[in-house]
């Protein structure tokens, strides 16, 4: 067959998720030509794989457990056993019809071509798209500049026998047609904490394995502590500081055997789901051959602009190593086609970027924790309140949680902003705007805030540096 023609474009995107489209467009509304060249499904990780699933069943098993466990006087409620094959379908059937409208539409909206194949660098600096099947050796694609956005994929530990086991990943977990009876979840981050509550809202019975001292490790203490109880108040078994020597399979039961405070036990499982973060993809694209440096987890090594050690390719999103977190990426994406093509010189500021694990309560913090403001030099004050202080919990009758906030003993300027508490993740962009405003904890008590809302919560913590906030009523000043 003849060579397929070089294809000339002013700027190539390898990867199709949020990344890769955020740059895709706008750097069309710049007036590029941009084409984007995916390997698997169009969409990336948090359509695909990630947010938009996992929020949708934490969202369903929430439905059921508050069913269950709902605490109000006069009202009567149940739920009957999970039927996960219609339950999965569901989520299915919405992460198939996001795809389509906010990815496989807007590419013939914009008008930029999405190309199937695994992309590779070559030893002359061509970018090659290799197409399932092909036998033609691919395509060759030129362009001026070019954008890895090919975000990250769950990383497995190096235990002793796990490669000889069935486990599960967060991915393949969301797919699951019967509800394990019992799940060991090995991390204790945000997505084993996610993870772990939906299958036991649904009526697993669930085992945390971690290896550090605390769940939510790098939350505020206070949080993880009471997180932690939680978990362990709704019938999740939590092995904090654990150190696992081995797992083996035997039928469909999986063993995990372990230590923790001094002592051997074995766990055992008709399910294992291995949560411990995720790495960046960098595999097979010839990165070597261009001049792009890694990093030690694999992670495209950027500037504050997102260019990498080659002038000429820029990364954005997960593959950097930067927090993965589906706004970084798309914020990346703009950056990064300002950058490319018009030499913008923009930078990543990530001082107020917000995080949220999406547990029951929720967690949601902005800025520096207690222990990081002291790293940085700060004199640090804090002040900790607890739901039950705040009326929205109160009436919610859910006082599980607590809001802390960190500011600079000095001059009193808030440093970081942190909850747990239903509500929390929308609750937390008022912390956004305070940090990106630099208000003080004065400022802070003193605006307004709407009664009976999780967001009063960080006006009540604010007031608590100046006065013992108790229960405040609805006239409180």
């Amino acid at each position: 067959m003849s060579k397929s023609p070089t294809k000339q474009y002013d700027l190539a995107i390898i990867g199709s998720g949020s990344a890769a489209f955020s740059t895709a467009i706008h750097a069309v509304s710049l007036g590029a030509q941009v084409v984007l060249i995916e390997q698997g499904t169009i969409g990336g990780t948090c359509v695909n794989v990630g947010c938009v699933p996992s929020k949708a069943l934490l969202a369903g098993a929430e439905a059921r457990h508050g069913a269950l466990t709902q605490p109000f006087p006069g009202i009567s409620t149940q739920a009957g056993p999970v039927d996960m094959g219609a339950l999965i379908g569901g989520k299915s059937e919405l992460v198939e019809g996001l795809r389509r409208d906010k990815y496989e539409d807007l590419a013939k909206a914009y008008g930029f071509p999405v190309i199937q194949g695994v992309a590779t660098f070559g030893v002359d600096g061509t970018l090659r798209v290799h197409h399932q099947g092909g036998v033609d050796g691919g395509e060759e694609i030129r362009a001026d500049q070019y954008v890895i956005a090919t975000g990250a994929m769950p990383s497995i530990p190096a235990i002793p026998g796990l490669s000889s086991v069935k486990y599960l990943t967060s991915t393949t977990a969301m797919e699951l047609k019967e509800l394990p009876s019992r799940l060991m979840v090995i991390g204790a981050n945000a997505v084993g904490l996610e993870q772990a509550q939906l299958f036991s809202h649904l009526g697993a019975k669930v085992t945390i394995v971690e290896v550090r001292d605390r769940v939510a490790p790098f939350e505020e203490p206070e949080i993880s502590a009471m997180l932690e109880r939680v978990l362990v108040e709704e019938g999740v078994e939590v092995l904090t500081g654990s150190s696992i020597k081995g797992i083996t399979q035997v039928g469909g039961q999986i063993h995990i055997e372990l230590t923790r405070l001094g002592e051997t036990r074995t766990l055992t499982g008709d399910a294992l789901l291995v949560a411990t973060g995720r790495m960046p993809n960098t595999t097979s694209l010839g990165l070597e051959h261009v001049g792009v440096a890694l990093g030690p987890r694999g992670e495209v090594v950027v500037d504050d602009q997102l260019r990498t050690t080659n002038p000429k390719i820029f990364a954005a999103g997960d593959v950097t190593g930067a927090p993965q977190f589906v706004y970084v990426a798309g914020q990346h994406g703009t950056i990064v086609a300002d950058n490319a093509l018009r030499d913008a010189g923009r930078k990543v500021d990530y001082r107020t970027l917000p995080r949220v694990t999406f547990t029951t309560p929720q967690v949601a913090s902005v800025g520096l924790t207690d222990e990081g403001a002291v790293a940085a030099g700060y004199r640090c004050d804090c002040r900790v309140l607890e739901l039950s202080s705040v009326p929205r919990a109160l009436v919610n009758r859910d006082t599980r949680g607590l809001v802390k906030i960190v500011a600079d003993g000095e001059t009193g300027v808030v440093l970081g902003i942190h909850l747990l508490a239903n509500g929390a993740a929308d609750a937390i962009l008022a912390g956004v705007y305070a940090l990106e405003a630099n208000f003080t904890v004065d400022k802070l008590a003193s605006i307004w805030a709407p009664y009976l809302t999780m967001s009063e919560a960080i006006r009540l913590g604010a007031q608590s540096f100046t006065r013992d906030v108790g229960m405040l009523s609805c006239c409180a000043s």
